[in-house]
């Protein structure tokens, strides 16, 4: 059995070398050619999975290490009897810990209040009800839309009109990328949305590039000084709009899912997927192969401020200043360079844990940080 794989997705050998042979490629690189001859295709959201790359391959199964399901179409796979499927919710708590980190930032940078602060949530499926929780325990104030959930299903009424989102302090974008429907997305923030933000509300996208439209938003930010725009992804991947990068006031290079420990996820639910396509027993976990974080434990002791050392531990463990900084400098490359270096900087993005892995000593601390700690999902020990 020949398995072709986007050479990105973690611990590739270690779950699938059983199943015979497997070929890693640069996920936006796999052609025609390269699955014509292979029964089982891994990828993650880079590579476009349709008629173009499958109509001449003997390809019975594919496998998305992702949430998101865009690049695939799935109608063609049904039409052809292969069985595909992906990872839903897998990245879901590294992308929160990018907001959170974002949230953790504005509070240094633009005097932001985590005590009087209200953010809006544009969908509210895993990512967004998952960040909903995580505000909701940090005492943080928040409202969401989504146009396909029932508000009386929905605990604690937080479901409001799309209107009342949009008026929030920080509007964070959680939806799929979708251009039929009732509620398309492709570019649902356009240049008549922008319009009603005012210069102190900050935008966050670690969603679906395309749902702004970034030509737009760029206009917008050059007529309003004092707007933020904080994005993780981007239109035309990697040929970014490189003066768009250096007008938002964050900009990375599309890793606020690329955790390792979601990333390790994400293969899992694959792995897993497949077993059951195959008839066969999952002997593997990623409890097995995950080994001690880079940092794996910091301390706070009765003198620690509440503020400062939730601030402290977050930014320690994952500060988005970090990736904008790499990738503003790529901006100074000519046109080709600057899009190798794009993807350059996700295959060879470094190890990121989770706060989960992260084991915090606190001796004799108030009780209010043990809360905050545990709110953000930090390995709490007393």
């Amino acid at each position: 059995m020949k398995i072709v794989a986007d050479e990105n997705i973690p611990l590739l050998s270690r779950f699938f070398c059983e199943f015979g042979e497997v070929v890693q490629l640069p996920g936006r690189a796999i052609t025609a050619r390269d699955v014509k001859d292979a029964d089982i295709l891994i990828v993650r959201s880079v590579t476009q999975v349709n008629d173009t790359l499958l109509d001449q391959s003997n390809v019975k199964f594919v496998g998305s290490c992702t949430i998101g399901m865009d690049h695939i179409d799935t109608a063609y796979l049904e039409e052809r009897g292969i069985k595909y499927a992906n990872a839903p919710g897998s990245n879901a708590n590294s992308v929160v810990e990018y907001v959170i980190s974002c949230l953790s930032i504005l509070t240094e940078t633009h005097g932001f209040d985590w005590d009087t602060l209200t953010v809006g949530i544009m969908g509210y499926g895993n990512v967004g009800s998952l960040l909903g929780k995580r505000l909701k325990k940090l005492g943080i104030g928040f409202k969401a839309y989504d146009p396909f959930l029932d508000p009386a299903l929905v605990e604690d009424q937080v479901l409001v009109s799309q209107d009342e989102v949009l008026a929030c302090d920080i509007v964070t974008l959680h939806v799929p990328l979708t251009k039929d429907g009732a509620h398309p997305t492709y570019h649902m923030i356009d240049q008549a949305m922008l319009q009603g933000f005012h210069e102190s509300q900050v935008l966050i996208n670690a969603g679906r590039g395309a749902v702004i439209d970034n030509k737009q938003l760029n206009e917008f930010i050059k007529r309003n000084r004092g707007f933020t725009a904080i994005l993780d992804v981007w239109e035309n991947e990697p040929a970014i709009d490189s003066e768009l990068m250096n007008n938002v006031f964050l900009g990375t290079p599309h890793i606020a899912g690329y955790s390792y420990d979601g990333k390790v996820a994400g293969t899992e639910m694959i792995y897993r997927s497949l077993c059951q396509f195959l008839g066969f027993p999952s002997r593997h976990t990623s409890g097995q192969f995950l080994e001690e974080p880079p940092l794996s434990r910091m301390a706070f002791t009765s003198m620690a401020d509440v503020d400062w050392s939730i601030h402290t531990a977050i930014r320690a463990c994952f500060d988005v200043r970090h990736d904008h900084s790499l990738l503003r400098a790529s901006m100074r490359l000519a046109s080709p360079e600057r899009e190798a270096a794009f993807d350059a900087f996700r295959k060879g993005y470094r190890c990121r844990r989770e706060f989960s892995g992260v084991k915090i000593q606190l001796k004799q601390a108030d009780s209010e940080l043990h809360t905050k700690f545990k709110a953000l999902g930090f390995n709490v020990k007393s």
